[in-house]
């Protein structure tokens, strides 16, 4: 149990009272326990989307800018004791409308509070230099910087062999989906992820990362290229032993998007530093959009989101992890993941290195 006991609602800290206000009920549910992570962190240009529905309207409770810098949720998004912002997720949860997986996630928000600005608009997104009017967006590029422990992936899964089971992300850039794809654009796919995946036999797990080909949905060829940073990728399931990280354990990760590229750095301790570079605007390979990115909305996100579905089918994403809703019942049976950020960053890119 953490030793405080506090009361967050929209900036106001109150240690031991209850109190009614006229605020959201998402962030009336903020309760006691949860320090907020406002407090330690630039959360300026974030909102964030959690694993619960405490409005009652059947959808992931969100946060705003204004509300985020004084609210902490005592389950799933708080300060712990070292001062590391926690995120977690339990398998089974309220989820977005295009995804399956439970999250507790920021989402980059380049309009800071002014929300007269659309969420989709070209001033609260950023773009690579060669799109058409990338001018107009509020920043040509971005870097995102991140020092993390994953402490937790789903222990259970119904289906092993499936990709994403025992994985979480912990970073990715997303692009914004359009109303029409007519320009070759606007799929709403991701040019990265960043994953985490254990076993729960082995002793540490792996981190790689993953870029979607930017097609549509129903095109074969949608899917992710994964790219091993720190033990293996989706496809080998041996133990990555020395050579991968444990849970627990700190490594580090920067999203620099300079121009029209995106360079990559990851570092651990023990391990040393992995870079790579991948452009935002020459296909990976010739099944991907020749533009790759070059003509889409994108923002960072960072926290947990977990990716032990609990739908089950032939789609490779189903693992039919076990849940039942409760969080403490499923965080007794291991059915949750969950990581701690001592670092977090977002701003202007840089030129490489």
């Amino acid at each position: 149990m953490r030793a405080s006991r506090k009361l967050c609602i929209s900036g106001l800290t109150l240690a031991g009272s209850l109190v009614a206000l006229a605020a959201p009920l998402s962030v009336m549910a903020a309760t006691e326990e949860a320090d907020v992570p406002g407090s330690a962190f630039d959360l300026s240009q974030w909102k964030i989307t959690l694993p619960s529905d405490d409005d009652g309207n059947q959808k992931p409770d969100e946060i705003s800018v204004s509300e985020l810098q004084g609210f902490a949720h005592p389950d799933f998004f708080y300060l712990d004791d070292e001062g590391r912002m926690v995120f977690a997720a339990p398998n089974k949860a309220p989820t977005t409308a295009n995804s399956t997986n439970t999250r507790s996630e920021l989402r980059q928000m380049l309009r800071g509070t002014n929300s007269r600005i659309g969420t989709h608009d070209p001033g609260n997104n950023f773009a690579v230099e060669a799109r058409k009017g990338s001018d107009t967006f509020a920043s040509i590029g971005g870097k995102l910087e991140a020092t993390l422990r994953v402490d937790h992936v789903s222990t259970n899964a119904g289906d092993p062999t499936k990709r994403p089971a025992y994985s979480a992300v912990v970073g990715q850039i997303h692009a914004v989906k359009y109303k029409s794809t007519r320009s070759g654009f606007g799929y709403g796919n991701e040019p990265i992820k960043i994953y985490y995946k254990k076993f729960p036999e082995h002793e540490t797990g792996s981190v790689f990362w993953t870029y979607e080909r930017n097609l549509a949905k129903d095109d074969p060829d949608r899917s992710d290229l994964a790219v091993p940073v720190f033990g293996y990728a989706w496809d080998n399931g041996e133990d990555p032993g020395a050579d991968g990280i444990a849970l627990g354990e700190d490594f580090s990760y920067t999203i620099n998007v300079h121009r029209n590229t995106m360079y990559l750095t990851f570092h651990n301790e023990r391990l040393g530093t992995v870079r790579h570079t991948r452009s935002l605007v020459r296909g990976a390979d010739d099944k991907d959009n020749p533009y790759a990115y070059g003509g889409d909305s994108l923002y960072f996100k960072a926290g947990i989101y977990n990716q032990c579905s609990t739908r089950t089918g032939t789609s490779m994403w189903y693992s039919g992890c076990p849940g039942t809703g409760d969080w403490e019942t499923d965080k007794a049976k291991g059915n949750y993941a969950q990581a701690s950020f001592s670092r977090l960053v977002v701003g202007p890119s840089t030129p490489p290195e």
